[in-house]
């Protein structure tokens, strides 16, 4: 064995290289990856994640005008097509003012009927006051059509020098401008609330309802019926329709509507309360 060995320089020897701590680090971090893959990728996407909404973020105004801008220019090219909106046809309406429908129904002067809504403009002309129900319609290439039901008014109520419309809940449902004279008329606080209760009990009655111009509330408790002869009857907080019948058959058998008398005091139970009336004349004397 040892004849046949060679003799070498140890120079020429290959020398093993030593694990260094950046080829530990190396390894340490293979281990890390295949033993938490899993998690590392969902980290990894999340943060990926994070960055795009970031620079979403950042050029959302961009992309919102740039959005914008394209939607009013396919808008217009709609419309310079024969497909804007060019005759709108509102029908139904007596309380509900024009303006306030076409407001609602946000129809540009470029606005086509391809684009137009008619759902969400429908919905927003239910939300006004007067109206019960409403249908909106397109037809192309470029008529819409608006049909209201609007809300029954059953008074007018008087309030800081303005008469409005009400219906059975006493909601406002409009002002009035005259169109609804025949209406009863309730004034005070709290009149429209309750009116309805009024009116229908004093249906009951006709002859008690002849010639009466309004029906006054009194501190929001009880009513007063006053008469275009300037009578006035006090009814009370409680027991109004005993008292409305007591009434009626004082004026069947007595007339006393009729009576030259100003108050017709009824607020106490089961008896009347009369005050003449002072004309002109009496108080030049007195």
């Amino acid at each position: 064995m040892l004849a046949s060995a060679q003799i070498l320089d140890p120079r020429a020897l290959p020398v093993p290289q030593q694990r260094g701590p950046n080829r530990r680090r190396l390894l340490s971090l293979g281990r890390v990856w295949v033993l938490h893959r899993l998690v590392l990728t969902r980290v990894i996407a999340a943060i990926v994640v994070c960055i795009l909404i970031a620079g979403i973020y950042q050029v959302r105004s961009h992309v919102a005008g740039a959005l914008v801008m394209l939607g009013e220019i396919a808008q217009g090219e709609f419309a310079d097509a024969g497909f804007g909106v060019s005759a709108i046809s509102i029908t139904g309406q007596t309380l509900t003012g024009e303006q306030s429908i076409f407001d609602a129904l946000g129809i540009e002067p470029r606005t086509s009927t391809l684009d137009f809504d008619a759902e969400a403009a429908r919905q927003r002309i239910a939300k006004l006051a007067s109206v019960a129900s409403v249908e909106v319609r397109k037809h192309y290439p470029g008529n819409v059509t608006v049909t209201i039901q609007e809300k029954t008014p059953v008074a007018r109520w008087r309030v800081d020098g303005v008469t409005f419309v009400v219906d059975a809940s006493g909601e406002q449902i409009g002002e009035d401008r005259g169109a609804y004279g025949d209406l009863p008329l309730v004034i005070g606080d709290g009149a429209a609330d309750t009116a309805l209760v009024m009116i229908r009990a004093l249906d009951q009655y006709p002859t008690l309802s002849q010639g009466i111009v309004a029906l006054s509330r009194i501190a929001d408790r009880r009513w007063d019926l006053i008469y275009e002869t300037g009578l006035r009857v006090q009814l009370p907080e409680k027991g109004v329709a005993q008292a409305l019948r007591n009434l009626d058959e004082y004026q069947a058998d007595y007339q006393l509507l009729d009576r030259d008398v100003s108050i017709i005091d009824l607020r106490v139970p089961d008896s009347v309360a009369v005050r003449p009336a002072v004309h002109d004349e009496e108080n030049k004397k007195s």
